[in-house]
C-alpha cells in the first residue's frame, strides 16, 4: 500500500516535483494500464486542491472513451474536436481553461465546473488520449499546473498504453 502525504503548503514547482516522484514510484513496473490510470487519477485527486474531477479519457476509434477517473459520474464519450477534452485531443496541446463558461462548445458533464486543465497524452507520437483536472474554483489552473501535469504525462505516457 502506498501512503502519499502532500505538503500543500509549498510552492508548486516542490508540489508537481513531490507529485512527479509520487507517480513515478506508483506506476513503476506495473504493466497494466488501467491500474497505473487508477492510481493516478487517485493520487491527483489526493495532492492537488480544489478539484472536483481527475481522471482520463482514452483514445478509441477515433474518440475519448472514458477511463478511470475520480469525482462525480462523467460524459462517456467526446468526439475529438469537441468541448475542453476534444480540442486538446485534436490539436494535441493542453488546454488550460479559467472559465469553462466561456469555453466555446463546452461539454458540462458536472455543472460546478468552473475551470478545467485537459493535456494531451502522447506516446511516440500518437495521442493514446487526454488527463483531464476540473474545478469549481474559476481560474484553478495555472502555466504551473499545466508545466507539472505536462512532466507528469510525459513521465507515464508509456505506462498507461
Amino acid at each position: 500500500m502506498y501512503d502519499f502525504s502532500p505538503d500543500t503548503a509549498v510552492d508548486k514547482t516542490s508540489l508537481y516535483a513531490d507529485l512527479l516522484s509520487a507517480a513515478d514510484a506508483l506506476t513503476a513496473g506495473e504493466p497494466d494500464p488501467v491500474a497505473n490510470m487508477s492510481n493516478l487519477s487517485a493520487l491527483l485527486w489526493q495532492f492537488l486542491p480544489d478539484l472536483n474531477w481527475a481522471g482520463f479519457y482514452r483514445m478509441v476509434d477515433g474518440e475519448l472513451v472514458l477511463g478511470p477517473f475520480q469525482g462525480k459520474p462523467a460524459c462517456i464519450r467526446i468526439p475529438v474536436g469537441r468541448g475542453v477534452c476534444g480540442t486538446a485531443a485534436a490539436t494535441g496541446e493542453t488546454q488550460l481553461v479559467e472559465d469553462v463558461h466561456a469555453f466555446p462548445g463546452h461539454i458540462a458533464c458536472d455543472a460546478a465546473s468552473a475551470s478545467e486543465i485537459v493535456v494531451p497524452v502522447l506516446h511516440d507520437g500518437k495521442l493514446i488520449g487526454v488527463l483531464d483536472l476540473d474545478s469549481p474554483v474559476p481560474a484553478r489552473f495555472d502555466s504551473q499546473d499545466a508545466q507539472g501535469l505536462e512532466a507528469l504525462v510525459s513521465k507515464i505516457a508509456a505506462r498507461i498504453i
